[in-house]
């Protein structure tokens, strides 16, 4: 069996209608890539990926056996259209070529940003009722974080929890207070990265002190040595290749040490995902692949959890289906752009703060600091509206004035 030929398809997809608003200021329309992997004898694979691989490494693929790419380490979107066909040949599902089963169904959260209170309520109502536990959110300082706690906490239902990620800590709190505080919410889940990560003694410290699990997502030791050093109580590995994430499994099973993956994708990233926990000895954690955000999909089967768990399918391969004809029309989908807008924010004192928001740079939303603009904090008493170009004239005023100061802070 040889690899013959792979497809790649560019792909837009639309949020579902409910979210579209503050994802697509955010980060703008969403675009995947999609691989078809045929082989000699018939079968095709499937993957994908956030953008298209270069050619040269889609061309190692071609004329390879599949088996050849067992424990790759080369394209996690690739190599998981390779693991699709292996699973095939054989006859046995994905799972099976990691090892021993050690779950059925593997736990997954859901996943949104930080925006408005009644819009974080509304979004636990939502995903509750479609089977999840879990909702993960990066926290802004451009919004309260106990505003937003309260308003989840006054719709969720009994058990449902919310993993707060702190992106590294880019605000001026006191993480060992705030988190603190934040335990005392029954809807309080977890805390993600609350330090910078090379902070290893702190973290030590602080799961020490803290009433609930933390999550180290971001290593600097790439997830070796610092395990055993137990800074956090969960381990998360984001996007990591396939046989670098097998290698970290077994770590974290000989410490004893529950893990989750985060590889951002629809349906076929799920699939890889879910086969991969379910032969990880400790991979109890939810994991999370932001497939509940949009409308569609390139396969015909659905994975949505039931009371927060998906079922590792058994069919050979990954278990899908592909949809041609859907595959077609998200490649021919036109979704309009976002363009830049203000982040019109207000103090409870009555200060008015006015920054620039840019889609391309996401990261702004939940790390500000890195502007090297002014200190914030999660806990202040702001709320915050997204303001568009409504074609005023103070609208224009506005937007040059931050471009040429940077912040604009008022009364």
């Amino acid at each position: 069996m040889q690899v013959t030929q792979i497809e790649v398809h560019e792909i837009a997809l639309a949020y579902h209608d409910w979210i579209a608003y503050p994802l697509n200021h955010y980060y703008g329309p969403a675009r995947r890539a999609i691989y078809i992997a045929h082989t000699d004898d018939g079968r095709i694979g499937l993957g994908e990926s956030g953008s298209p691989e270069p050619q040269e490494t889609i061309d190692q693929y071609i004329g390879s056996n599949p088996f050849d790419w067992i424990g790759d380490e080369t394209s996690l979107g690739l190599g998981t259209a390779m693991y699709d066909l292996m699973g095939q040949a054989a006859g046995v599902p994905v799972y099976k070529l990691f090892g021993q089963k050690y779950r059925s169904f593997v736990p997954v959260g859901a996943w949104t940003v930080s925006t408005h209170p009644e819009h974080m309520a509304e979004t636990v109502t939502r995903y509750a009722a479609e089977g999840y536990t879990w909702l993960k959110y990066h926290l802004s300082p451009f919004e309260n974080v106990f505003d937003q706690t309260e308003a989840m906490q006054a719709v969720a239902p009994p058990g449902f929890k919310i993993h707060y990620d702190f992106t590294m800590h880019g605000t001026d709190d006191h993480m060992p207070e705030l988190v603190e505080k934040l335990a005392e919410y029954p809807i309080a889940g977890c805390f993600e990265d609350p330090l910078p990560p090379g902070d290893i003694e702190g973290y030590i410290d602080l799961r020490k002190r803290a009433k609930r699990p933390i999550v180290l997502h971001h290593f600097p030791l790439g997830a070796t040595y610092e395990v055993l050093m137990e800074p956090a109580d969960i381990y998360m590995l984001g996007h990591a290749k396939i046989g670098d994430a097998m290698r970290r499994a077994g770590l974290f099973a000989a410490a004893g040490k529950p893990f989750m993956l985060q590889n951002v994708g629809g349906a076929i990233t799920r699939a890889m995902v879910v086969h991969m926990m379910a032969a990880a000895p400790t991979a109890t954690f939810h994991c999370h692949n932001d497939y509940e955000v949009w409308q569609s999909d390139v396969v015909e089967e659905r994975l949505d959890p039931v009371n927060g768990f998906v079922q590792v399918p058994e069919k050979p391969g990954l278990g899908l289906t592909l949809d041609r004809e859907e595959l077609e029309r998200l490649k021919a989908l036109e979704l309009p752009a976002q363009d830049k807008w203000i982040i019109k924010s207000r103090f409870k004192n009555g200060t008015r703060m006015y920054n620039i928001a840019d889609p391309a740079n996401s990261i702004f939303m939940v790390r500000p600091d890195r502007n090297r603009l002014m200190p914030m904090s999660y806990a202040a008493p702001i709320e915050t509206e997204y303001w568009d170009d409504d074609g005023t004239e103070e609208y224009r005023a506005m937007f040059s004035r931050i471009e040429r100061e940077g912040i604009v802070l008022e009364r």
